[in-house]
């Protein structure tokens, strides 16, 4: 018979499943920043010494680069911020409260930017508004200065990330719906007014939600700052902590400290976001609001309909358009001319040039890998956190959330660390290991969320009849849970596939030497001046990461399930 430690408190309803779960998630989660942390303070810790604590401390935060990046970090989060809400918040009060002709298929075009992945979208701005770019071939304007400058990185990001505000708020708006502000109108109030006083204050949380994680977000991306600021001096703590990795002599502890300061700001966003949300508590008493009283838009109809496309076209068309016709011309010296277009880049992806397959079968095989991994992990930690009510329960909550507020570049730096110990007895470092360690500590909060949400729909009376019958808990979990909830997790796993195939900061720190992937070949193109073989490979990556999420919200649609 098992000790008693094994039949209650954590272990009740799954001890088993707890016992894998928890190791794991100390090493892929807590292990990498617990070095980042000891890193920042034991300059010495990567020999193994725990001599001179904050020795490096002074020096590192004496230096005049850190104030200037940290400032610039705060202040490219906060001006994104700033443009995701002017753009985002009034397409989405529209979306939600008024009959915006084509709404379906503005919600699809939106969906694109996020889709792209951001190093991309930003190659694809450089083609279109670079000296001789697109822009100035159609029309003779150049607009080159002002996309390599504080105020062209804002302009993309804010673009990149205004769909995480919109469908944020148009969700909630449609929720509360137009029958609150049709009831406070028969009761004497103007529609100005029915909006603040109602439909606004129940759109706060959400609101207030979207622009924190848009501001996470902002701080944290890698590519767009180092393809478009970096050139002109605008360094950000993220592109910091890579000149101490990259740039010798390597400096760990700085690179530590500032991943520290990166993870303190990040960790500071959700905090306030969730004193914000708690703090504002709206809600309505009358049952659930109908999402279908959609309001007529009247003489806004064509100004409503002209403001979307503006934005799609900025946001979705331009970016892809560019990638498209770079990948598609022989040389960028011959412009937009007939004779230059050609299939040649993408025949010679197909041919392996610069091992291209090598890179994308590379991304692909990591993508898979890290969906597989994510998807059984995530649904195990889920299943303990839904059905225990424990404090080690909880911890483990607490564990799958982290990856939230960490940027990927202190993922990256904590792995580096805690994998070069010298007394490890074995590393997965300088192999493949070391990515897939990376994207699953990435992207496991996708999956736990995916299938929390899915368990906390079905009651404990399938596993209770379940063990009546003397099933044990691994069988109820196997054979009962999985097949109800697998839908919500195939979709989370999709997901954590099309993200990790082309994930880029994490893996430009981490790949081991000679190592290929769609990331690093697009990235590389760059540097050595191939840009359209780099391009015919985004294009590709864009065909991965737009038909997996949009397959993925198709189906769930089909199914039933909301995300």
């Amino acid at each position: 018979m098992r000790p008693d430690f094994f039949k209650r408190g954590f272990f009740d309803g799954g001890g088993s499943i707890a016992a894998v779960v928890a190791p794991v998630l100390i090493v892929l989660v807590a292990f990498p920043l617990l070095f980042v942390l000891l890193q920042a303070v034991f300059p010495d810790i990567a020999l193994g010494s725990f001599a001179d604590p904050f020795g490096r401390f002074v020096e590192t935060l004496s230096d005049p680069r850190l104030v200037r990046w940290t400032l610039n970090t705060l202040m490219l989060g906060v001006c994104v911020v700033v443009g995701a809400f002017v753009v985002a918040v009034p397409l989405g009060i529209l979306r939600g409260l008024f009959r915006v002709p084509g709404g379906g298929f503005w919600d699809l075009v939106f969906l694109v930017p996020f889709t792209i992945p951001p190093y991309i979208a930003a190659l694809g701005w450089i083609m279109t508004l670079q000296p001789r770019g697109y822009l100035e071939q159609v029309s003779g304007v150049n607009a080159g200065a002002f996309l390599f400058s504080f105020q062209g990185v804002v302009f993309v990001m804010t673009l990149n990330v205004f769909p995480v505000v919109y469908f944020a708020v148009s969700r909630m708006v449609a929720t509360i719906g137009g029958r609150y502000v049709e009831a406070a109108r028969v009761a004497g109030s103007t529609p100005v007014r029915a909006f603040w006083r109602i439909t606004l204050p129940l759109s706060t949380p959400a609101i207030a939600a979207s622009l924190l994680l848009v501001f996470a977000m902002a701080i944290e991306e890698f590519g767009t700052p180092a393809a478009l600021a970096a050139r002109s001096g605008f360094l950000v703590l993220v592109t910091g902590i890579e000149r101490h990795l990259s740039d010798y002599p390597i400096d760990l502890p700085s690179a530590s400290l500032l991943s520290t300061i990166l993870v303190l700001m990040a960790m500071t966003a959700f905090i306030i976001q969730h004193r914000v949300v708690s703090r504002r508590d709206f809600r309505t008493i009358s049952g659930k609001p109908g999402a279908q009283d959609l309001l007529p838009l009247g003489v806004w109809r064509i100004p409503v309909v002209i403001l979307f496309a503006v934005v799609g076209l900025l946001g979705a068309v331009t970016p892809v358009a560019a990638v498209m016709l770079t990948a598609s011309t022989r040389t960028i010296s011959g412009g937009l001319a007939v004779d230059n277009f050609s299939t040649v880049h993408f025949a010679e992806i197909f041919a392996n040039s610069g091992g291209a397959m090598e890179a994308l079968g590379t991304s692909l095989g990591l993508g898979v890998a890290a969906a597989l991994i994510t998807g059984l992990l995530g649904t195990l930690t889920a299943y303990v956190v839904v059905r225990q009510r424990h404090l080690g329960a909880r911890i483990l909550d607490f564990l799958t959330m982290i990856p939230n507020t960490i940027p990927g570049i202190v993922v990256a730096v904590g792995l580096i660390l805690a994998w070069t110990q010298p007394w490890l007895p074995a590393t997965p470092y300088n192999g493949i290991g070391i990515l897939v360690l990376a994207y699953c500590c990435l992207l496991l909060p996708y999956p736990v969320r995916y299938a929390n949400a899915a368990l906390r729909q079905i009651g404990p009376s399938l596993e209770d009849a379940a063990r009546v019958s003397g099933a044990r808990h691994i069988t109820v979990f196997f054979r009962i849970l999985t097949p109800l909830i697998l839908p919500s997790v195939i979709a989370a796993m999709l997901l954590v596939f099309a993200v990790a195939a082309r994930e880029l900061v994490a893996t430009i720190l981490l790949a081991p030497l000679g190592t290929k992937t769609v990331a690093l070949f697009i990235w590389r193109q760059f540097e050595q001046g191939s840009v359209g073989l780099g391009m015919a490979m985004s294009a590709m990556a864009i065909a991965i990461t737009m038909t997996i999420p949009i397959a993925v919200a198709i189906w769930t649609r089909k199914r039933g399930q909301m995300f």
